[in-house]
């Protein structure tokens, strides 16, 4: 049995139950990571009052978890290359689920901004180490749809963020939308006991009766699927993982990436942390506002499962440049007064061609880069890709600040969508993986 055979054997195995059951837990946990993640621009108006923060002061704090976030998404995705998928992405759910918990506990915003820190650690890690196990498993002709399916769990939980607050801050204050987050703690035994393990980390420890469970419950008859090809030629890795991400031919699209991350990541968390605020400075009461968050986060949950089914159909890198650009002009557009539904429209495209085109990168890069890096890839783009993150939250508050107009603010966060579309057209073609035999049709990049 070698990782050749065990990979074609499962791209082209059908979707079945064990797949569905992979992609719930993967929703899941991406689910509760997006409502972490979007829940402090739910309460930073009510946090700005009770504790007198300055917009920038509020924007640093919620640079903090984007912080976290890059150290994670780096330093996690190394361990997960190196220790396996699955106790990375329990690690990671303990720590984000504790943090955010114990963050509705704390009465000042320096301890505050130290557990928005910790849980974005865990952020980092549960996303790459979650990309990369469905990307291994899901059958090849339903990769970009489950992948982008369950990366829909960052606007689940947008949606769910201003939802909570709605319902429970009039009446109960913050302090319990944040400890909402504990739930996924009593959920980890039954992950422990259903989530499997990455076939290709088993192989490489040589831990084959546990990969056989596995495949097995994928097809019983996994054995005369199987196809044994010769092993396939010795690959060179380095003891460290992120090194090959430079070796190759890899190193220019590996820098590419991490533009287009820098710059997608900006206007997502800029508008997350921004957008209830900068509607209520527009004129807006703040439930109205909470209400263009839900719109924000309901479009791209929509638009992403549609966007994902085009992806297998049509190919990815056009689409999400093209998505790119849209984004832009219906950001710069929200700058401008208009009708009501016509704003909400813009609004619910704009999450499309932000949040959910993200979902979409995702799936794409994971594929672009071969299995023993591929964790390793993921995540030192969604690394960098969290500095942008932070300059986002951070630009608004300054923004703000300065009382600049609202058309200006808006223009501000639709600009990188127009340099992530220019940095994603100069992406070659994908690299050749020698682990994977393929034409030459199937090496030019979807």
């Amino acid at each position: 049995m070698t990782s050749l055979s065990v990979k074609n054997f499962l791209d082209a195995s059908k979707f079945n139950r064990f797949h569905t059951v992979l992609l719930l837990w993967g929703l899941f946990t991406i689910s509760f990571e997006g409502y972490d993640l979007v829940v402090y621009g739910t309460v930073v108006p009510v946090l700005s009052k009770e504790w007198e923060l300055s917009p920038i002061q509020a924007g640093i704090i919620g640079s903090y978890g984007l912080f976290g976030m890059m150290f994670g998404s780096i330093i996690l995705s190394l361990l997960a290359d190196k220790f396996g998928r699955k106790p990375l992405i329990i690690i990671s759910i303990i720590i984000f689920s504790l943090a955010t918990t114990i963050s509705g506990f704390v009465d000042n915003a320096t301890l505050f901004s130290w557990c928005r820190f910790l849980a974005g650690i865990g952020f980092g890690g549960a996303l790459t180490s979650v990309i990369s196990l469905l990307t291994e498993y899901i059958p090849k002709s339903s990769k970009n749809k489950a992948i982008t399916l369950a990366l829909c769990g960052n606007q689940v939980g947008g949606i769910l963020a201003p939802l909570v607050v709605v319902l429970f801050i009039t009446s109960f204050g913050w302090r319990p939308v944040l400890w909402f987050s504990v739930i996924p703690l009593f959920i980890i035994p039954f992950m422990l006991k259903s989530l499997p393990e990455s076939p290709q980390f088993l192989i490489r420890k040589g831990k084959l009766d546990d990969l056989e469970r596995t495949l097995r419950k994928i097809d019983p008859d996994y054995k005369k699927q199987l196809i044994e090809t010769e092993q396939e030629p010795e690959m060179k890795t380095e003891k460290i993982p992120f090194i090959g991400l430079f070796q190759n031919k890899l190193a220019l699209p590996t820098i590419l990436f991490c533009i287009v991350y820098f710059m997608g990541l900006l206007m997502i968390y800029g508008l997350n942390t921004w957008l209830p605020k900068l509607m209520e400075t527009a004129g807006y009461p703040l439930i109205s506002s909470l209400g263009f968050a839900i719109f924000l986060n309901g479009g791209a949950l929509l638009g992403t499962i549609i966007i994902g089914i085009l992806a297998d159909r049509r190919g990815s890198k056009a689409l999400i440049t093209g998505l790119y650009i849209l984004g832009a002009v219906c950001l710069a557009l929200l700058g401008i007064k208009s009708n009501i539904f016509f704003l909400y429209l813009l609004i619910a495209i704009a999450g499309v061609c932000t949040m959910g085109n993200q979902s979409l990168l995702n799936a794409f890069v994971s594929q672009y880069y071969p299995a023993h890096v591929r964790s390793t890839g993921v995540g030192l783009a969604n690394g960098v890709g969290r500095l942008g993150g932070m300059v986002g939250p951070t630009l608004g508050g300054m923004l703000l600040s300065l009382k600049a107009p609202i058309g200006i603010c808006f223009i501000a966060f639709a600009a990188p969508g127009i340099c992530a579309a220019l940095a994603l057209l100069l992406v070659r073609k994908k690299h050749d993986d020698p682990t994977v035999i393929q034409s030459e049709a199937e090496l030019t990049l979807q």
